[in-house]
């Protein structure tokens, strides 16, 4: 019998559910970078540190969805497809 073992990560989370990176977000919404790590410092951006030292910044899909939706910011106005 033959069993491929995929980890729990992979099972739950497809490709497209990547964490985006703040120049990600910076170029769909048509902003400068500085702009974007103002709202995640004030507390309106929902984010997350990956790496040793200083790391980088990574916000999920989600976070970034609701952060759309509390804005009034129509996913059809980006500027890339998330």
């Amino acid at each position: 019998m033959h069993v491929e073992l995929i980890s729990p990560a992979q099972a739950q989370a497809p490709e497209s559910a990547e964490p985006l990176r703040v120049k990600d977000i910076a170029t769909a919404l048509r902003v400068d970078p500085s702009t974007v790590y103002a709202e995640i410092k004030a507390g309106r951006l929902e984010s997350y540190r990956v790496g040793t030292g200083r790391g980088t910044i990574r916000v999920s899909r989600t976070a970034f969805t609701q952060y759309l939706a509390e804005r009034g910011i129509p996913a059809a106005e980006l500027a890339v497809a998330l």
